[in-house]
């Protein structure tokens, strides 16, 4: 907007004269909030419903108006309303068009209302559903990581602790942990929802209206689950914003392990996997070069989410009750934080359901038993060895053989019993990974029995969602 524009904003009303034009400048929000125009109209449509069941509003001015405004809704979905920055706000934009619309109509719709209490019910009917396009689009990434572990159930890769081989598991069960992840996160979500799924209308700019609302009934009409019990709070409260934030960081987090493990095992030195060509870019000087772009752009979007959280928790810090005009700085980091989620989660479920993974080269990368260290130490312990002194036998087993330049697992008979009179012959077998795979039976681990049960587990959580 340019420094010379003259502008007199509806905020204004009560004050004298125009409003300074940089004043405008900074307080012009539609370039953020214009986002919201579906959550502000089902606001308004259910508001001016229910003031024409109270007798405050004429039933067919009413009707009038919320034909009107589904006009409106369709001009803003097909890009025909000009986003005016003299206008200020998207509830601006919206009054203004009914008005050319209805005519003086318009003016019974803003009854017993603020744009105070108004914007509160558009940030909790956005993220009502924000939280459920991230669940959605969670699941969407659940089935992809679900799917391919079938497919690899008796695949078997070493698991790392440090980025140092430690035990073999199967990659079924290595899928199947971010698979749990993701659980967790949609589970926060639902608590995220459920907490923000209440009304604040009737809340007005802080204390409430004379005019006798039904609050109740317009909040069933949103499908909503109550209303608020407290009108200071109701037009102070961002606390579902910022749980929707921190929820959208946390999968964001857990996203960029998972981009970590895409670049990680499609280098040559790990091969674990190759992307498909439609899930990786190319190199604008290097012609033999493939890049995991979707790996590496997950991780720097949890990045973002993180700043989006701070951003919001910075801004609500120690305001005063109730509301300050701080708050309109809430938009950009809420609008987009659970657009960038959706967009990442599906960009690294496109890349799990086409990449390759190389058991070949998983299986290889077992080695020849150093992964299979532990089962020998527990060897003793089964034959009444303290743990602690099985540990020093295989640890010392293990500087020899590193000392011989020979595998743990061409150790001999003879040579295991030097570090402990309890090894016996058939301490041999303990370096047999897939035998090693198979003993490990408890609940949650990675044994064969285990993963088929957790796979039918998800399998049947999620073949009852939709798609």
């Amino acid at each position: 907007m340019s420094p010379k524009t003259k502008s007199k904003p509806v905020s204004r009303a009560a004050l004298a004269g125009e409003a300074d034009p940089r004043l405008v400048a900074l307080s012009v929000s539609i370039q953020d909030d214009g986002a919201l125009y579906a959550e502000d109209i089902r606001g308004s449509q259910a508001h001016v419903t229910m003031l024409a069941e109270r007798g405050i509003v004429p039933k067919a001015a009413a009707r009038r108006i919320v034909a009107a405004l589904d006009q409106v809704r369709e001009e803003f979905a097909a890009g025909k309303i000009r986003l005016d920055p003299a206008l200020e706000d998207v509830h601006t934009h919206v009054e203004r068009r009914l008005g050319e619309l209805v005519g003086a109509d318009a003016g019974y719709l803003h009854a017993g209302r603020s744009r105070n209490d108004q914007v509160a019910l558009d940030e909790r009917l956005f993220i009502v559903g924000a939280c459920d396009r991230c669940d959605a689009a969670l699941g969407r990434l659940q089935r992809a990581l679900v799917t391919r572990a079938r497919e690899h159930e008796k695949t078997i890769l070493p698991g790392y602790t440090h980025l140092q081989r430690a035990q073999p598991v199967s990659l079924a069960h290595h899928l199947l942990a971010h698979v749990e992840a993701f659980a967790r996160d949609r589970d926060r979500l639902a608590d995220v929802r459920r907490r923000a799924a209440v009304s604040p209308l009737g809340s007005g700019a802080l204390a409430g209206t004379t005019l006798p609302l039904d609050r109740e009934a317009t909040a069933r009409a949103l499908g909503l689950a109550g209303v608020t019990q407290n009108s200071l709070d109701a037009v102070s409260d961002r606390d579902s914003a910022i749980e929707l934030l921190f929820a959208c960081a946390l999968a964001a987090v857990h996203l960029s392990r998972v981009g970590e493990e895409i670049v990680l095992w499609t280098t040559k030195e790990f091969g674990f996997m190759s992307l498909a060509d439609a899930f990786a870019t190319g190199s604008s000087l290097m012609p033999q070069k493939k890049n995991p772009d979707v790996g590496e752009l997950a991780r720097g979007r949890a990045g973002r989410a993180i700043g989006d959280l701070v951003a919001l928790l910075a801004i609500v810090k120690s305001l005063p009750l109730s509301y300050n005009r701080d708050m309109q700085e809430d938009k950009r980091p809420l609008i987009g934080g659970p657009e960038a989620l959706v967009l990442t989660a599906d960009a690294v479920a496109g890349a799990i359901e086409t990449a390759t993974f190389h058991a070949d080269r998983m299986e290889e990368a077992l080695g020849s038993g150093e992964a299979l260290a532990t089962d020998a130490a527990e060897y003793l312990v089964e034959r009444g060895v303290p743990f602690r002194e099985a540990h020093e036998a295989v640890g010392k087993a293990a500087a020899f053989s590193s000392a011989e330049r020979r595998p743990l697992a061409k150790l001999t008979a003879e040579e295991w019993r030097r570090f402990h009179p309890a090894f016996e012959k058939d301490v041999l077998r303990c370096f047999d990974a897939r035998r090693s795979l198979a003993r490990r039976e408890l609940p949650g681990a990675p044994g064969p029995k285990q993963v088929a049960r957790q796979l039918a587990r998800w399998e049947k959580v999620l073949a009852k969602e939709p798609r």
